[in-house]
């Protein structure tokens, strides 16, 4: 369910479209002309983990209001106080019971649909594929090698992709729930790296 600042949060006043100059020019946000509180709207931090056991295969799991065949990897938000490494090794534990021994930030996006940022780790887990204990949220699991794996064209679809190509395998591409385009977008995949130096990717074009 999508909900919608409609009062500033200050004061209680109902919220208006108020047009004021900031450090990019004249911009129109949700304002309070009572008290000039700014409703900014920014996105959302999400965690993600590409889950890898020692076996080499990642965990992929269905969230309980997904229908049936729709895997995707462990996600949460984080917590008040908390770093993205903490947040992701939480959520981890509490989603799939697993620990995690190690880990390595492996992508930053945007998800633009739910206005949110994805910060996706690549986590090593110790325990055997077969000690997974998923929470309330998730109905069931499933290990699979990168080869095997089928990457979606959006939000964490992207991450699980560059692992798998990190991995050595070209990555392949199907639509995450029936009737949706299962082409990735051209301007996120395949990741463009900057000629001069690959440890870069391009900028993004600004408007």
């Amino acid at each position: 369910m999508a909900y919608e600042t409609r009062f500033c949060t200050n004061c209680s006043t109902e919220l208006q479209w108020i047009t004021a100059t900031e450090d990019s020019g004249n911009v129109a946000r949700l304002r309070c002309q009572a008290c000039g509180w700014t409703h900014w709207g920014n996105p959302t931090p999400v965690l993600a983990a590409v889950v890898e056991g020692d076996d080499g295969r990642v965990l992929l799991a269905r969230n309980a209001l997904w229908q049936e065949g729709v895997f995707g990897l462990i996600t949460g938000f984080m917590e008040a106080g908390e770093s993205p490494e903490a947040g992701i090794c939480r959520e981890v534990l509490e989603e799939t019971g697993l620990k995690v021994k190690a880990l390595r930030l492996l992508s930053c996006s945007e998800f633009l649909r739910m206005n949110q940022v994805l910060i996706a780790y690549h986590v090593r887990v110790d325990g055997r594929p077969e000690d997974v204990k998923l929470s309330p949220e998730l109905l069931e699991y499933r290990w699979q090698t990168a080869e095997e794996s089928l990457c979606w064209p959006a939000g964490t679809g992207y991450a699980l992709a560059e692992w798998i190509k990190q991995k050595g395998f070209e990555p392949r591409f199907g639509a995450f729930r029936p009737g949706q385009n299962p082409e990735p977008d051209p301007a996120r995949w395949p990741v463009k790296y900057w000629s001069e130096d690959p440890r870069f990717v391009v900028a993004p074009a600004l408007d």
